[in-house]
């Protein structure tokens, strides 16, 4: 094979790396580099070369520009209110939060987190994705279908659903990695600070 068409395959090659790169960190963006170079088949060095061929940012710094941005947008709790790390939102339709589980998180001594982790996790989500001054949750179902460890990363995403006057149903799944642990189905309302004594406790569709 000549000189000139080997270059030409590896220039294809590289572009076509970098195409499903760049596709990959939109689907997720909390890939890591090791993840990204498990997905492409290329080495670590490579992976992080394209990217800053591309200038795209390592994890950290994406998660910070997304927290930032998703912050912003932010209006019924404060930062601090939320559990784990906002690092995506478009209000009344959906968002995306973090959690790094922590050793202060165990089940008595095992390597389990508290199941109460999970589910403020989730909650706190359903109330942040939509767009009011003050938001309560008033119904839950979930499950839990798996437990996570110290050490794992909980990734919630929440989609708002039917919204009838200041109520919206609100489903929340958190995984692991690509394993679901936690689904929950929330009814939750804006409200005025008058009328939190006398909002009814549930509500049905």
């Amino acid at each position: 094979m000549l000189k000139g068409e080997l270059f030409k395959i590896r220039s294809i090659n590289k572009r076509a790396r970098q195409q499903k790169l760049q596709k990959l960190i939109k689907q997720n963006p909390l890939f890591t580099d090791k993840e990204l170079s498990e997905n492409l088949g290329a080495s670590l060095g490579t992976v992080r070369l394209d990217r800053a061929l591309m200038g795209i940012p390592e994890l950290r710094e994406r998660m910070r520009l997304m927290a930032q941005k998703a912050t912003s947008k932010l209006r019924s709790l404060k930062q601090e209110e939320v559990t784990g790390e906002l690092l995506e939102l478009e209000p009344n339709k959906w968002a995306l939060s973090m959690l790094q589980t922590k050793k202060d998180m165990v089940f008595r001594h095992t390597d389990l987190i508290w199941d109460h982790y999970i589910y403020a996790h989730a909650s706190s989500l359903a109330i942040a994705v939509i767009e009011a001054d003050m938001v309560i949750v008033t119904s839950m179902r979930g499950r839990f279908k798996s437990h996570a460890k110290v050490g794992d990363i909980l990734t919630a995403r929440a989609k708002v659903g039917i919204h009838k006057g200041n109520r919206y149903i609100v489903s929340v799944r958190t995984k692991v990695s690509n394993e679901e642990i936690f689904v929950g189905r929330f009814i939750v309302s804006s409200v005025y600070p008058e009328e939190q004594t006398t909002l009814e406790g549930s509500v049905r569709f």
